[in-house]
């Protein structure tokens, strides 16, 4: 007895052509390219995922090192300062009070030049 596959086939379809809804041309009314879009679309949707948290990071770093140059230290420094100083904050929060309390921030920089003079000792 053979199989037919009508619903599933046709099921399979639909959710595809589904998913490719406001494409342009036959992107969204083939089958086929409908399908070659999708791949391409939820691939570029993961990569831009992964790729998002990096440019935060990187958004992060640019900005607490703006505002070490702004009160004499490198960016490294001030971090091996921190860590030394045992302050566990993250580079949001660090970027977050660069550039929202301007004062605090300085404190941490000397908080993080004195452990340094510290170390060196």
């Amino acid at each position: 007895m053979r199989v037919k596959r009508g619903t599933v086939r046709h099921d399979k379809r639909k959710k595809i052509l589904a998913r490719a809804e406001g494409y342009f041309g036959s992107r969204h009314k083939l089958y086929k390219t409908a399908k070659e879009a999708v791949m391409k679309a939820e691939a570029n949707a993961f990569n831009g995922r992964k790729e998002r948290k990096q440019d935060f990071r990187k958004l992060w770093i640019r900005r607490i090192s703006a505002a070490c140059k702004l009160n004499d230290i490198s960016y490294s420094q001030f971090m091996y300062g921190l860590k030394l100083a045992d302050i566990q904050l993250n580079r949001k929060m660090l970027s977050e009070l660069a550039g929202t309390n301007p004062e605090e921030f300085k404190a941490l920089v000397d908080t993080s030049k004195e452990a340094i003079a510290k170390e060196a000792k």
